[in-house]
């Protein structure tokens, strides 16, 4: 392909409302542009990009025996109202209705569809397992749209079922898109780590996230280097830390004490002159209609992942001054578990506090000396809160540690949610009708993208690695009006297609530094410049992307030397 042919509008400046690198970077170098907040358009260089990684999670998912079909993104509200997703997955479905009034919904995920597919065809135990998978859009009309392709409302997606006639069967499905994962993010050249997830609106009992490593990631990981332990955090475990008072400390008498002003935890630090961990902050909630108090440390943060799984309610939400105003008659900063007047759940942690300061329910006034048990008796000491470095790990109790990350891929174990919801069954062995074992499994096509130019790139642009690279190799006449220049690119241009690799020849009518930039900003992986000094002596230059130095070779040597930095096998 020659440059003045090509359609890749660059962009010397930052587009203002690009907040992190690869929606920078893909937007200046021509890769993307917006429609609308979450929606782009996927400029050439980028399908070649997208092709490619689909060409890969098409190779891993075919030779895991997953087989390849399409479903329609147009979804009837039906098949949701069936599973019971319909009112609970919330504002983040596209609803539409057709001319006859009927009620549709672009589809954020296919789990209905392929239950009603399936089920329609296949009837015996013999005809299992099956993994089916589809690469496609998929629409979800995220709150606030944000990071280009991380967080938008249209994406591009591989999402893979499996359907098993028992419990075993469905681990050994989970267990080769496990292991084919691994190998799609190993093929695409990319840093991430495995770890245990919540199932979320998804569903199911198992799951796990791929998180590629970026200091822009969405999602903090946990993780620990001595077991090999990892998790996100909305589902790390999280062990009781034992650096307040201790069993040993005897119960003092609660007494309450007057407080004007106090409102946060730093406020009843100073004001009390007591450490923070020494503090139980309360949190009221409204969840499903009713309200509850969750009391975490004050030092913590609350897991609202975990509080709402253990609730097992659809809407959580925390509740603002004005709501505990209205219900409580009291301030947020007064709020407390002794005497509570709603069902009160208590971290781990609560039961190794001896003799903490809480809110009294009252405006202006704390307690001191409130013990759990002796003062107040919550409905459960659970796992409540965020994990944080430093934490013992739930495995071996080593020391976890915290990293950033960005999910590309995430697996599912269904069980038989979707299966036993829309009916969904098959005949065993002996005859008896038994709901269908399922797992999902889905790869981020358009975020992976991203995700690579988050953790592949520098102060020049994009540094695209080889497997996923648009084009492979660019070819730069310094003066593209000089004969000999574009002679000699013309013949390498040729001989490298030859060769059956991918080649740009920028023939444009600029300068030697524009074109570079143009390079570096595209994150082609090797740069052939040809120049009037080297070519004197019948020599190229040869620049690797990833690195800064640039080497002469002579003119026939050219061809082989760029396959064996492509490691390019005859």
């Amino acid at each position: 392909m020659k440059s003045s042919e090509m359609f890749n509008p660059t962009l010397r400046e930052v587009p203002s409302d690009a907040e992190i690198v690869s929606h920078q970077l893909l937007l200046r170098a021509g890769f993307i542009r917006k429609t609308s907040g979450g929606v782009y358009s996927y400029l050439p260089l980028a399908f070649r990009v997208l092709k490619k990684i689909m060409n890969i999670v098409r190779e891993e998912m075919d030779r895991a025996g997953g087989q390849e079909l399409l479903m329609p993104i147009i979804q009837p509200a039906e098949l949701w109202q069936e599973s019971g997703r319909w009112d609970v997955y919330g504002d983040e479905m596209f609803r539409l209705k057709d001319r006859h009034n009927r009620p549709f919904a672009l589809g954020p995920t296919h789990e209905e569809i392929i239950t009603t597919l399936v089920n329609q065809d296949v009837h015996s135990y013999r005809d299992l397992p099956l993994l089916l998978y589809q690469i496609q859009n998929k629409y979800r009309d995220e709150i606030r749209p944000r990071f280009g392709l991380m967080r938008g409302r249209e994406f591009i997606m591989k999402d893979l079922y499996s359907f098993d006639i028992d419990e075993d069967g469905l681990g050994i499905s989970y267990n080769k898109m496990y292991e084919a994962y691994n190998r799609i993010f190993q093929r695409l050249n990319l840093k991430y780590r495995v770890v245990e997830a919540d199932s979320g609106a998804i569903g199911g009992n198992e799951s796990h996230e791929f998180m590629v490593l970026a200091d822009t990631g969405e999602a903090e990981i946990v993780y620990c280097d001595n077991c090999n332990y990892a998790a996100n955090v909305e589902k790390a475990v999280c062990l009781a830390d034992k650096s307040s008072e201790g069993e040993s400390a005897a119960l003092e008498p609660l007494e309450k004490v007057y407080t004007p002003g106090v409102r946060t935890v730093e406020d009843v630090m100073r004001e009390l002159d007591v450490p923070v961990h020494n503090i139980a902050k309360t949190l009221i909630y409204w969840a499903d209609g009713q309200y509850i108090g969750a009391v975490v440390r004050g030092d913590r943060e609350l897991n609202e992942i975990k509080l709402k799984n253990l609730l097992g309610c659809n809407n959580l939400l925390i509740a603002d001054e004005s709501q505990v105003r209205q219900v409580l008659g009291v301030s947020v900063g007064s709020l407390g578990p002794v005497g509570a007047e709603f069902k009160i759940y208590a971290d781990l942690e609560i039961a190794e506090m001896k003799n903490f300061v809480c809110g009294a329910n009252e405006d202006s006034y704390h307690l001191i000396n409130a013990n759990l048990g002796r003062d107040f008796v919550p409905e459960m000491i659970v796992d409540l809160r965020n994990a944080v470095e430093g934490d013992r790990c739930p495995v071996c109790e080593g020391l976890v540690g915290t990293t950033r990350g960005i999910e590309v891929g995430h697996i599912f174990k269904l069980g038989t949610k979707y299966s036993q919801a829309m009916k969904a069954t098959f005949l065993d062995s002996a005859g008896q009708e038994r709901p269908f074992v399922m797992g999902c499994y889905g790869i981020g096509v358009s975020r992976t993208m991203a995700a690579s130019v988050e953790q592949n790139s520098d102060e020049d642009g994009i540094i695209w690695p080889i497997p996923i690279a648009p084009y492979q190799v660019i070819i730069v006449p310094v003066n593209a009006k000089k004969s000999e220049q574009m002679e000699a690119a013309c013949s390498l241009y040729e001989q490298l297609a030859e060769k059956g690799l991918e080649v740009i020849l920028d023939d444009r009518d600029e300068r030697a530094g524009v074109k570079f930039k143009d390079a570096d900003l595209t994150g082609i992986p090797v740069r052939i410049t040809i120049g009037p000094k080297a070519l004197q002596d019948n020599k190229v230059e040869i620049k690797k992307r990833w690195e800064k130095e640039v080497f002469l070779v002579a003119i026939e040597e050219a061809v082989s030397q760029v396959e064996d930095i492509l490691n390019i096998k005859e």
